[in-house]
């Protein structure tokens, strides 16, 4: 098939064959630069499968100008329509009048996201089982990547035991926590880690040989395995190395699911990023898997992607939503006042000894707790913000510089080159820090199989709310639950294939997307901007209300409109239900505690 990559006032032709992917440059000569026949393009992975050179990497470049696919018929991919459409004065993309569509593809199981636990999921599959791994944007780019600290688990039985991690759990949940939930936590949890590393994850070890735990707030002894600091991104690793073995297991990247249905399988449409390329997806069951809600505050530690479209599409669907407004607030995010991006500076630099120092430059948590710098999250971000309060400044540092400086480089090479980025050496000098959002706690409500109540969809990861962290995350027990329950969710799909309980694949009723209206910029800023007023750290229950007011606005703005679908309008759609959501429960929560005042009170 023929591929045109338009650039300036010229364009080329390539053409390659399927099979053995071989280039042509066929010829060059000048085009109309103001009217164009053209179509977009196939996806980036399946372009990469056929053309072995680098014209196909120009497809997907937005700076080398606009590119398409010739208006044929593709095999595997069904018939590609085509509308003339103006090309942009700077290049780019274009933008199509009319959306194209392809087939409708049937799998078994379709599984959103693909972090720890969508990938951990996906490696427990039946290999007799068709499985779809939806990747947002690049596989890697996930929440999974940025954690930094570890993983807690009892591998070590000897000077360790699970009834201590269970309890350092409840106190750091307020004992809020499903029992059942933690007590299956943290007794599957060393046998996962185990297959884990087996699958070629590598965490650091002693000069002995044995694994190297660390110490992190909230444990009561040293219990977390880590690669360096950069633990989620060597388990992201490990993974999708390996998931891209299973011949059973296809993964699109660059793909967003705009919508989620279901009569007796689900359906799902799936956007490709940069193109108006929209690919129908018929599974018998589907894992959520999208990660947390941080791109709902102005400061975060999340990724670009964790804009809560898991929880938004489960709660359309009718799933129950539990506990959303339970949020974690990191208490030593960098304090970069340049921008809103935020990087993490792990649990693990208090747990190695890093002072919290406030606009003095004087240690101040032993005012507050006994625990000091090694209290739990939420505890710690309470009291910076009462010092803060107490000093009239929002100057907050860490400091770990009278640590020998080689032992700083090593275990936090990560953490030591991104603050030299910003100016500072943590060897040397305290590092600013400031509390930003970090995790939810809240989500879809699943059951200890990972079910949630719409039966054949299945939610594990931070989109999920399976009881195990209570009001607060105990410091590394994220990815540990992503591997149990992902795992759990993958047992009980086998289950149900092998006792063939499974509903039979049928394709859905997928109308067309001609709307050609984009929807006005500005949205998702203004939510952050909302959630930033009323509730960080601790809620605004009058910005609260106000904040539902604005929210239902915008709700009933976007509603009232025939947008085109794509990723800016799927997010900011999602942004505005999650909102909704953290707020009303904030609210229902605090007019639950004054009723119960009055009670108290006749």
């Amino acid at each position: 098939y023929g591929i045109m990559i338009a650039k300036g006032n010229y364009y080329r032709s390539h053409f390659a064959t399927k099979k053995q992917g071989q280039y042509f440059a066929q010829r060059r000569k000048p085009v109309e630069p103001q009217r164009m026949l053209m179509v977009s393009g196939l996806p980036k992975q399946d372009f990469y499968r056929s053309l072995r050179n680098k014209a196909a990497s120009m497809l997907f470049d937005r700076k080398a100008g606009s590119s398409s696919i010739c208006p044929k018929q593709v095999p595997r991919f069904g018939y590609l329509t085509h509308k003339k459409c103006r090309l942009p004065p700077q290049g780019g993309i274009l933008q199509m009048e009319k959306r194209i569509v392809t087939v409708q593809y049937n799998y078994d199981v379709a599984i959103v996201g693909s972090g720890v636990a969508g990938l951990f999921g996906a490696c427990h599959m039946d290999p007799s089982l068709k499985v779809l791994v939806i990747a947002k944007r690049e596989p890697d780019l996930t929440n999974t990547s940025l954690a930094q600290g570890g993983i807690a688990a009892v591998l070590d039985t000897v000077n360790d035991n699970q009834e201590d991690h269970i309890r350092d759990t409840m106190i750091a949940g307020g004992y809020e926590n499903n029992p059942d939930a933690v007590r299956l936590l943290v007794s599957r949890g060393p046998a996962d880690v185990r297959e884990l590393m087996e699958l070629g994850a590598v965490f650091d070890r002693n000069p002995d040989g044995s694994l190297n735990y660390t110490l992190e707030g909230g444990h009561c002894r040293p219990r977390i395995v880590h690669h360096k600091d950069s633990t989620g991104s060597e388990v992201q690793r490990a993974l999708l190395a390996y998931v891209r073995t299973l011949p059973n297991v296809t993964i699109w990247e660059d793909s967003l699911v705009a919508l989620l249905k279901k009569d007796t399988c689900f359906h799902l449409d799936v956007i490709q990023e940069h193109t108006d390329l929209i690919r129908h997806v018929n599974a018998r069951v589907c894992l959520l898997a999208t990660g947390g809600i941080g791109r709902v505050y102005e400061y975060t530690t999340n990724s670009k992607i964790a804009t809560g479209d898991g929880i938004a599409f489960a709660y359309r669907l009718g799933a129950r939503i539990k506990n959303l407004h339970y949020i974690q607030f990191h208490p030593t995010g960098f304090a970069n006042k340049k921008d809103r991006e935020t990087f993490l500076i792990s649990e693990s630099v208090r747990g190695e000894g890093g002072y919290l120092l406030n606009a003095e430059k004087k240690r101040f948590m032993q005012n507050y707790d006994p625990r000091q710098e090694l209290a739990p999250r939420d505890v710690v971000s309470h009291f910076e913000m009462v010092e803060t309060k107490r000093q009239n400044s929002n100057d907050l540092w860490l400091d770990i510089s009278y640590k020998p400086a080689d032992f700083s480089r090593q275990r936090f090479p990560m953490i030591y080159q991104k603050c030299l980025q910003y100016g500072y050496d943590m060897t040397k000098e305290p590092i600013p820090i400031y509390p930003c959002q970090h995790y939810l706690m809240g989500g879809i409500d699943v059951d200890l199989w990972a079910r949630t109540t719409v039966e054949g969809l299945y939610a594990a990861g931070e989109c999920s709310h399976t009881g195990v962290h209570g009001n607060n995350r105990l410091a590394s027990n994220s990815l540990l639950e992503a591997l149990v329950f992902s795992h759990r969710a993958a047992e009980d799909i086998n289950r149900l294939a092998k006792e063939g309980k499974l509903p039979e694949p049928c394709n859905g009723d997928f109308p067309e997307d001609n709307y050609t209206d984009r929807l006005p910029g500005g949205i998702r800023t203004e939510v952050r901007a909302i959630m930033q007023r009323s509730f960080f750290v601790a809620p605004n229950v009058e910005e609260c209300r106000k904040g539902l007011v604005r929210l239902d606005e915008l709700r009933r703005f976007m509603e009232s409109g025939k947008w085109h679908m794509d990723f800016h309008c799927v997010e900011s759609r999602s942004l505005v239900t999650v909102a909704d959501l953290i707020l009303r429960g904030v609210v229902q929560q605090e007019e639950a505690k004054e009723k119960k005042q009055e009670e108290a009170n006749q």
